[in-house]
């Protein structure tokens, strides 16, 4: 069975973090608003990007918010049956937090952010849960951007997966001498060590995270 669906020369989706029903596109940057800025104050030809959602198994398609200049995608979520999407404006100089709920098909806005909250907009993405703006540093660090702000010192290996109540969880990986892949576990409030599990986690896309071990 074919199905024809027009989405305006967006031709890569990815399946949309949080759903087993939605998936996303984008025309340029892959989400990547440290790439988007870079862009915009090259004065690049790309001034903006769009970004749709393709529902399944029905194929309609979704574009919450018309593409302007100066305007860029960050890397969308599913969270609490809404469409969660992070947007840079960097004329006015501010991120967005908005949800689109496919019900209604209304947009609404969560925070509205200076673009000064962070130093640059390298790995600048949202996490949950509950639903954060988090941004993993080049300086061995995690920032929580909102709804709390908080840093924390992590190892060089170590990235970000996801918050579960009071608990963070990363991934990391050794060579000692063999490879091995772990999972470490912060609290959320201290930023210390809990505990350590052998394995990997894996976000699946009705947002149950999965633990793959031995």
């Amino acid at each position: 069975m074919f199905r024809q669906i027009h989405t305006g020369g967006i031709y890569n989706l990815y399946p949309l973090e949080g759903s087993s029903q939605w998936y996303w596109g984008m025309d340029c940057t892959g989400g990547d608003l440290y790439e988007a800025e870079e862009l915009f104050t090259d004065g690049h030809k790309i001034d903006r990007t769009r970004l749709i959602f393709i529902h399944h198994p029905d194929g309609k398609v979704v574009e919450p918010i018309p593409a302007k200049k100066g305007q860029y995608f960050g890397r969308p979520l599913f969270y609490e049956n809404k469409l969660i999407l992070l947007v840079a404006d960097f004329p006015e100089k501010q991120l967005h937090i908005l949800f689109y709920d496919p019900e209604t098909e209304a947009v609404s806005t969560l925070a509205t952010l200076p673009r000064s909250i962070t130093k640059d907009c390298y790995n600048l993405q949202l996490k949950h849960a509950p639903l954060m703006l988090v941004r993993q540093g080049q300086e061995n660090t995690l920032e929580i951007l909102w709804p709390v702000q908080k840093t924390y010192a992590m190892a060089l290996q170590e990235s970000f997966q996801c918050r579960h109540g009071d608990e963070l969880y990363f991934s990391t990986w050794y060579e000692d001498p063999d490879y091995r892949d772990e999972i470490v576990v912060r609290d959320f409030h201290t930023g210390n060590i809990l505990r350590r599990l052998p394995g990997v986690l894996m976000l699946m896309p009705d947002g149950q995270i999965w633990i793959l071990d031995e």
